[in-house]
């Protein structure tokens, strides 16, 4: 368990994200046939390399694999290029995408792995699933015929049984609670949409919250319907949590500062060796272009995440509140090849509206150290004190105020909120990681789902008293006490499908959300 997030509950989910990305979206993938000649004027270089590959497989003193080679020398040939300049298996390919096209093939369900079986956390409302009558807590127990209860089934597997072509037929056979047989189900495979907003609630009176996860091909128009409902709920104020959120198309994260900064207002530029400067300004139709803002970010924000970051931040429009971002500040391209596996190369780098790079340092080839660097953020103290908070003096800029911002290695927020690494909070982690919290909530919310589902305020569940009694633990401090049973009944919420309650819960407890509404009502904003 991430000792850092130990309140996110770890739950088997839809999706797996599939790397920090900020891209040129093409509409569809580009083959190398049809969008890169050059390929060919460049034969003589590729000749060379194939020529050593069918040498090798040729005369080698042992059987090799040819296309095993190939990969090997693209993915080398890459790596020594920058950290975000990548080869994408054919298998891994479609995959990839459906992150960030915002949907895949399958039949709706979000799960869990629970003693050996696969059971139902909530089938999505709509899908396939939904529409055939499968339920939160039924446990699938055959696939087309085939057991995989009790077989030790990862997550991945589950993955490969579900998943289909949009129109193709799974058999399911399911164990619910109260039925002596097995249910069969027989369901039709469709697009399951991979939502990018994860959630939308008025956290405080007339404080709106919308949290976005990634930046997909549908983000924009996801956070205009969150918007409207809010704002129909009252909203005057807004913080938009990009927390943990990877990064995606570059168009969705420029689309989404439209509807925050005036008309004309530069939001980033981009420029390569092969592309020229490119800018992205505002336009007068933005949705919410006066009302106070906050932006909360940390270490997992990166890509177009730090684009909507900078570009807030640069013409004071608001709040920037938690943790230096990742430091990406690179674009990629993504393109086909004929095999079906597909290369993403970095084209240019872009720049926020006061002329900051804020890709981090890197040295070509060493991977591990660049993706190591926020486990030394960590270690230096930079994610627990604002003091040991590196800034790159050598790269100074201004905003449109007038205040001195940094390039170099992520967005610096406007005001710092550490992890908290207090005694109370280090035995909290502790006594989480030696138990099973989720394996605990995930029974609970199964035998408890109809009442869990119906409520709309935060229960008085003592949780916490059962689980440490079933688990021999006992506690040094009172108050650990409290911030386990906040972890478990959050837990629960969310296995219970109860989203917004469970998100309500969290984000109560969150120092940095908690910073965002006391900077708006103080309007102590930048």
């Amino acid at each position: 368990m991430n000792k850092r997030y130990v309140f996110y509950p770890v739950i088997g989910a839809l999706l797996v994200v599939g790397g920090m990305y900020v891209g040129i979206r093409l509409g569809t993938n580009r083959t190398i046939n049809q969008a890169q000649s050059f390929f060919s004027s460049r034969a003589a270089a590729g000749n060379k390399l194939n020529n050593v590959i069918n040498y090798i497989q040729a005369e080698y003193v042992d059987t090799v694999n040819a296309d095993q080679l190939s990969n090997q020398a693209i993915n080398n040939l890459l790596a020594e290029l920058d950290p975000h300049s990548v080869y994408i298996p054919a298998e891994e390919f479609e995959h990839t995408n459906e992150q960030l096209d915002g949907g895949f093939d399958g039949i709706g369900v979000e799960f869990n792995i629970l003693n050996d079986t696969l059971m139902v956390v909530s089938p999505l409302n709509g899908g396939p699933s939904a529409t055939a009558g499968v339920m939160p807590g039924d446990k699938i127990i055959n696939v087309n015929g085939k057991c995989i209860a009790g077989i030790g089934i990862k997550s991945d597997d589950v993955f490969k049984y579900l998943k289909g072509k949009k129109g193709t037929l799974v058999k399911l056979d399911i164990q619910r609670a109260s039925f002596r047989k097995l249910l069969p189900f027989n369901i039709t495979r469709d697009k399951i949409p991979l939502k990018s907003v994860d959630v939308s609630f008025i956290i405080s009176p007339t404080v709106g919250f919308i949290k976005i996860s990634k930046f997909s091909a549908t983000t924009h128009t996801e956070f205009t319907k969150a918007f409207i409902a809010l704002k129909a709920q009252g909203l005057q104020s807004l913080i938009l949590d990009l927390r943990g959120n990877p990064g995606g198309f570059l168009n969705e994260a420029v689309d989404l500062c439209d509807d925050f900064l005036e008309d004309k207002k530069l939001i980033v530029y981009t420029q390569g060796k092969a592309r020229p400067k490119q800018q992205y300004f505002a336009t007068n139709k933005g949705v919410f272009e006066k009302g106070k803002l906050v932006v909360l970010i940390d270490e997992g924000s990166a890509s177009a995440a730090e684009i909507v970051a900078g570009a807030i931040q640069d013409n004071d429009r608001g709040s920037v509140i938690g943790r230096r971002s990742f430091g990406k500040g690179l674009v990629q391209e993504q393109n086909q090849l004929a095999d079906g596996s597909g290369i993403r190369l970095t084209i240019a780098r872009y720049y926020t509206p006061s002329g900051r790079c804020i890709q981090k340092p890197y040295t070509k080839g060493k991977l591990k150290d660049y993706y190591e660097e926020e486990v030394n953020r960590y270690k230096n103290g930079e994610l627990l004190n604002k003091d040991s908070v590196k800034f790159n003096t050598k790269e100074t800029f201004k905003t449109l105020k007038g205040r001195t911002v940094y390039g170099g290695g992520g967005v610096m927020p406007d005001e710092f909120v550490g992890i908290d690494t207090s005694t109370i909070q280090k035995e909290m982690v502790e006594i989480l990681i030696k138990t099973e919290p989720n394996k605990y909530c995930l029974t609970y919310a199964n035998a408890h789902r109809k009442q869990l589902t119906a409520l709309k305020q935060e229960p008085t569940l003592n949780l916490a008293a059962e689980f440490l009694q079933q688990n021999n633990v006992n506690v040094k401090h009172n108050q650990v006490t409290q911030l386990i049973n906040d972890y478990l009944l959050a837990t629960t919420l969310r296995y219970s499908g109860n989203e917004i309650l469970f998100y309500k819960l969290f984000y109560k407890k969150d120092k940095i959300a908690k910073t965002g509404i006391n900077t708006i009502v103080k309007g102590n904003l930048q």
